[in-house]
């Protein structure tokens, strides 16, 4: 899913239809692993693929966004390590009830462990399901949101907010994190001269060390270069630092159309590079969206103007629109400058019939 989009790190793949389950996979290439948002269906993405999933990102947990999470414990299952899972306050009790719902007699000590991170407004609530107990649950402490933040590493974060959709339902956005880049004009402008200081700089921004220790950088000036001692490094690199905006991924799917979810949808998402986004029915629907707590393009069309990202993927559009999917791409009226991406139909074939499954002796 290339489109033209200038990502430093991410990859993103829509493993679904305009009318199948929603399933976006991130690869954060650097790292070497994957992001998955929401979890419709699965069984049809190859073992390595999710395998390879660090965390998974639950809008909320109707069926068609969620019911792959047994498709998921089955691939990740063998594995010593921890899967993290966050979703909206409840997720913990629907994890506990699929997992109870098979026998773990012959469970080992090299099984996966899940941590379940309920995003609640101000705190996020944590439980673990270690695979060596046979997924028994476990409280692992609370922790207080200080901002949007939810989870963050070297390469990229998540934001989420919360939005209505009759049940709390996660917004998500997934930014890359800030790259060391200098500006070469900046650098000549203060009087430096280029050397092993720039290494050293790089080495502390990377390390989160910025403002922590002393740097020695290399000064013009007659006869010679001279050597000059810089104490704030943090101030150092904003004055030398070229301005850029970082790419971003937005998701978001299943919520009303109301004055509050679309403040928190344009405050969370506002300028991403592709908008990955519900839009379940047409605009002569509207009364269907209204009644089930969704969007339609009148509404997507409202937002687009607001959020104005760079390039916008329709998801989700209900089945009793099937029949008339070109007509969603016309309904649509992107922002100057936004591309619209299309997606197939349906991602696979149809269900196979008995009479097509040959089985010779």
């Amino acid at each position: 899913m290339s489109c033209g989009m200038r990502f430093r790190y991410l990859e993103p793949t829509c493993f679904c239809g305009l009318l199948d389950d929603p399933v976006l996979w991130v690869k954060v290439r650097p790292w070497g692993r994957a992001l998955l948002f929401d979890c419709g269906q699965l069984h049809h993405m190859a073992k390595r693929v999710i395998k390879s999933t660090a965390a998974l990102f639950v809008s909320h947990a109707h069926m068609d966004h969620f019911m792959g999470f047994d498709t998921l414990v089955r691939q990740v299952l063998v594995s010593p390590r921890r899967f993290d899972v966050f979703g909206p306050p409840g997720l913990a009790d629907k994890v506990e009830h699929k997992l109870a719902a098979y026998d773990w007699n012959l469970h080992e000590k090299f099984w996966c462990t899940f941590r379940v991170l309920e995003i609640h407004p101000e705190k996020v609530v944590k439980w673990l399901f270690p695979g060596p107990r046979r997924f028994a649950r476990l409280f692992d402490g609370i922790g207080r949101r200080g901002d949007s933040v939810i989870f963050e590493n070297r390469w990229v974060k998540v934001e989420a907010r919360q939005a209505d959709h009759r049940i709390p339902v996660l917004v998500y956005r997934l930014s890359e994190q800030p790259a060391f880049v200098l500006d070469p004009n900046r650098v000549i402008r203060a009087g430096l001269v280029n050397g092993p200081w720039i290494a050293e700089l790089k080495k502390q921004f990377y390390q989160g060390k910025l403002g922590k220790e002393p740097l020695t950088v290399m000064c013009s000036g007659e006869p010679g270069t001279r050597e000059l001692k810089v104490q704030d490094t943090a101030c150092l690199y904003d004055c030398l630092a070229k301005r850029t905006v970082a790419p971003s991924i937005g998701y978001m799917t299943d919520i009303g159309y109301s004055d509050e979810n679309e403040k928190v949808v344009t405050n969370l998402l506002k300028g991403v590079t592709l908008l990955v986004g519900e839009c379940a029915f047409l605009a002569d629907h509207k009364k269907k969206a209204r009644e089930s707590y969704h969007l339609c393009t009148r509404d997507m069309n409202r937002l687009l103007a607001k959020i104005k990202p760079a390039c916008y993927l329709p998801v989700h559009l209900s089945k009793s629109c099937s029949s008339r999917s070109a007509e969603l791409y016309r309904e649509l009226y992107l922002p100057d400058a936004c591309r619209l991406i299309h997606l197939p139909r349906r991602l696979l074939e149809r269900p196979l019939l008995p009479c097509e499954v040959h089985m010779d002796c």
